[in-house]
């Protein structure tokens, strides 16, 4: 046996080796895992993860192993144990889900728990719809999008943000969601870290499970105004830290970010050279100032907006990035590899609805999460008052407190909202959606005040 094929043996034994290790090490976060479900625990340890990553880092030294192998390997362990751990958390879109059940099955169900807006898109849609099939929109296009929608969305963009925007900058996706996707499958690699602030849309966490990439948590509290620490930001930043995530106005707490703070936190992605995604999707509905990352200018940024929010077209599914040229490009050939292109049907659709006027629907939200911010009030929930989007993220305001066991029992009595647990660990939270006429919305709190009153 010549010493080449020696030391491949070598290394097949320490891969077995390593193989078997991870099978026990699996066993071990099961059952770690099922001690948590039964306690409702969230899935993730921020502090014992910091511990681990130190001694790693120690260990490497150490032993002289290269720290950024470590660990990058430690990330695949921790998001390992993540998978094996995450329970069925149930979501917004769960609590939806058994709610069109219950309508199927004859029940009415006053929907609570998704951010869609129950008025119509634009009249400009209904015509444009008509008309798209005449115009010849019907063939295989540009994995980025039309180049005339991109026009008109690089003007859109222009004057709504007042940022300078071309449109090369401009990636049409399959709504919003998808841009997201395409931003953390593109630009990091497994092992990687990205950063997300919670209370957080679910999505962001998914998408980097489902790329390898470890999520390093920034947990915000109620008493802390949703506002994040700027130091904390900057502790968990390390040589693996390749993204942040912003979204504001906030899913689920309607938070906008002072000013300030927000500076604070691009000066540090800037200085450590991190991606920043913000997702602007609810920039339409923003109740006092706000200021898209946009302004910054910064190459590394990738703003991702959507017509499901702001035109009302959920359904529709567009949405688009706005990024540097480079960028673009990169994440438009994933887009092609999945999908060829958008509809040109939908992107026609969509190209039309911006000619519409859309500030009414901005003040009927902001009508309606007034209307369900008056009647928390009276109720035995804590809150900060959203500042944007279209829902209240509050409190119960009772010792141990089970969101989940309580929306499943208001599903029977014919309301749906969210449990605070699907947007991080916030157990003893819930999320309602402001998505209906003010009539609704009171109806829907007045069996929220009755269930929480008959639980006392």
């Amino acid at each position: 046996m010549s010493s080449i094929d020696k030391l491949r043996d070598n290394i097949d034994k320490i891969t077995f080796d390593i193989i078997r290790l991870l099978k026990e090490r699996n066993e071990i976060a099961k059952e770690i895992g099922s001690l948590k479900n039964n306690l409702r625990l969230g899935v993730t340890n921020e502090e014992r993860e910091n511990q681990l990553r130190s001694k790693v880092s120690s260990l490497c030294k150490e032993i002289g192993l290269d720290e950024k192998s470590g660990l990058t390997l430690l990330n695949f362990l921790l998001n390992e144990s993540v998978r094996i751990q995450a329970w069925s958390k149930q979501s917004h879109l769960s609590v939806f889900l058994k709610a069109k059940t219950l309508e199927n099955q004859g029940k009415k169900i006053i929907h609570m728990e998704v951010g869609e807006p129950d008025f119509y898109p634009p009249k400009t849609v209904k015509a444009a719809l008509s008309e798209v099939y005449e115009k010849g929109y019907t063939k295989y296009g540009d994995s980025k999008g039309m180049i005339e929608f991109r026009e008109a969305l690089a003007k859109y963009v222009t004057n709504e943000f007042g940022a300078r925007t071309n449109p090369e900058n401009i990636l049409v996706s399959p709504g919003a969601r998808f841009s997201v996707f395409l931003a953390i499958s593109t630009l990091l690699n497994p092992g990687n870290e990205m950063i997300i602030i919670e209370p957080a849309w679910p999505a962001y966490r998914d998408n980097a499970l489902n790329a390898g990439v470890k999520v390093r948590t920034i947990h915000t509290t109620l008493e802390n105004r949703w506002e994040p620490k700027i130091g904390e930001i900057e502790k968990v930043i390390n040589q693996n830290t390749k993204m942040i995530i912003l979204n504001y106005p906030n899913n689920p707490t309607g938070k906008i970010l002072p000013e300030k703070l927000q500076d604070q936190i691009m000066e540090l992605a800037e200085k450590n050279s991190l991606y920043v995604l913000s997702d602007e999707i609810y920039s339409a509905y923003a109740f006092k100032s706000w200021k898209s990352i946009l302004s910054y200018e910064y190459n590394k940024s990738v703003i991702t907006q959507s017509f499901s929010k702001s035109h009302a077209m959920t359904g529709f599914r567009i949405g688009y990035a706005v990024s540097s040229p480079d960028i673009i490009d990169r994440i438009s050939k994933l887009q092609a590899l999945a999908l060829t292109n958008v509809s040109e049907p939908l992107q026609y659709v969509a190209m039309k609805a911006l000619e519409a006027d859309t500030s009414l629907n901005a003040k009927t939200m902001k009508n309606r999460v007034e209307t369900v911010t008056k009647r928390a009030k009276t109720m035995q929930l804590d809150f900060v008052e959203p500042d944007g989007a279209m829902y209240l993220f509050a409190k119960i305001r009772k010792e141990g407190f089970d969101s989940v066991e309580f929306t499943n029992k208001l599903l029977d009595h014919g309301v749906a909202i969210a449990p605070g647990e699907g947007f991080g660990n916030y157990q003893g939270f819930v999320r309602i959606s402001a998505c209906q006429t003010e009539d609704i919305l009171n109806q829907g709190m007045q069996v929220i005040d009755d269930m929480l009153e008959s639980q006392k």
